[in-house]
């Protein structure tokens, strides 16, 4: 049957060379104080920094640079955000780098305008953020997230060991400056991190339930793009091209998201960065991919056989169900390709913890989106078997 749907898209993109030129005016539109929220400090962002400072301030906006997120952003560290802009008088907030720096200026945006902290207004509580929220622009330096079009900030509570998130409108950036030019002094290994979630964000949704029609356009176009794009910018970061391309991906994987949503693995991702900080996000979902592929592609034949038969043209002779199997196989060999394939083990998750992670993977309701829903018991199976 035919599906209905809706499109809106309220957040304005730049997306090109060259246009971090236009932070400056575009932040302008929003005040004259603005804080600059990015990971710790290194040698490479301090450049830009100083650079968008610049930017900035030939357009009459003052900015304040707080660099205090982690790669999992913590509760802590955007409370001592929120304190900078309260203590700055901001009036926007600029996230610059990738998912952690823009979910964490989306976190503090909110917090630093409403009385409680931003763990208080995740996504399944009564209270939610408020029009006081400030506005947010999103500078993505990495292809891989899609922050800057989401209306999803991501943070973790460290002594609860647990990764949530604030999923409300309020969020979502009101302009995602997506500048390829920036992405070129990302190590490989990041962009290999990075530009698989890109690739798991697309894929979801393809095999989402709220998937429609023009998502399902994005998705596919967001899956080849990687698929062709990533290994080279994995090879060369200097690759404009590839990097070029994988912005393009990023961006419509987000929109994806933004629209559909997530499903089984996105739940475990989470569940092992809210656990395990120290695991990037990507990294995450290249670790239990291969699991959740082997138990998923027999559910959704039609999506894992179109992805086959773009790792692997072959596959075009074959029919859904015989090409869906051999999804995993060849996606397995595209994460071990870009650098990437590892296990539980291999990040130092200890296998006496297993059975807690397995709980922690069913408290968000990603899996229950997934073509084929996990028991308990299927859930702790993809666990070990990611181990």
């Amino acid at each position: 049957m035919a599906k209905t749907f809706d499109w809106q898209l309220p957040t304005e993109i730049k997306f090109g060379s060259g246009k971090i030129e236009e932070a400056g005016a575009v932040c302008r539109r929003y005040g004259t104080k603005c804080l600059i929220v990015t990971t710790a400090s290194e040698p490479w962002l301090e450049i830009l920094v100083v650079r968008v400072k610049a930017i900035l301030a030939a357009s009459g906006v003052e900015s304040k640079w707080y660099s205090g997120i982690g790669v999992n952003p913590t509760t802590d560290q955007i409370t001592g955000g929120a304190e900078a802009a309260r203590s700055f008088g901001a009036q926007v907030v600029l996230g610059l780098g990738g998912g952690s720096s823009m979910d964490g200026a989306k976190a503090i945006a909110v917090e630093a305008t409403h009385t409680d902290t931003c763990w208080d207004y995740l996504w399944f509580r009564e209270t939610q953020p408020t029009s006081a929220t400030l506005p947010v622009v999103a500078v993505t330096t990495t292809s891989g997230t899609g922050s800057q079009l989401t209306q999803v900030a991501v943070v973790t509570k460290t002594d609860e060991r647990c990764k949530s998130a604030i999923y409300n409108d309020m969020v979502l950036p009101r302009v995602a400056i997506v500048d390829p030019d920036l992405m070129t002094s990302i190590p490989p290994r990041m962009t290999a991190f990075t530009g698989f979630d890109a690739f798991t964000h697309a894929f979801e949704t393809f095999i989402h339930p709220g998937c429609n029609p023009y998502i399902e356009m994005m998705a596919r176009e967001a899956i080849s793009l990687v698929l062709k794009w990533l290994p080279k910018a994995v090879a060369n970061g200097n690759d404009t091209e590839a990097r070029y391309y994988m912005a393009l991906a990023d961006s419509l994987a987000g929109l994806c998201i933004r629209s559909a949503g997530v499903t089984l693995p996105h739940g475990m991702g989470m569940a092992i960065g809210g656990m395990y900080p120290h695991v990037a996000h990507g990294q995450s979902l290249a670790i239990v991919y291969p699991a959740f592929m082997e138990y998923t592609q027999a559910a959704a034949p039609y999506q894992f056989a179109w992805l086959a038969r773009q790792l692997d043209p072959t596959a075009a002779s074959l029919d859904d169900a015989k090409a869906a199997a051999l999804a995993p196989a060849l996606l397995s060999g595209f994460i071990k390709a870009i650098g990437i394939s590892q296990k539980l083990r291999d990040v130092a998750v200890p296998e006496t913890e297993l059975d807690a992670l397995t709980v922690a993977c069913m408290v968000l309701p990603d899996y229950k989106n997934n073509p084929r829903v996990a028991t308990p018991e299927d859930m702790s199976a993809l666990v070990y078997a990611s181990w």
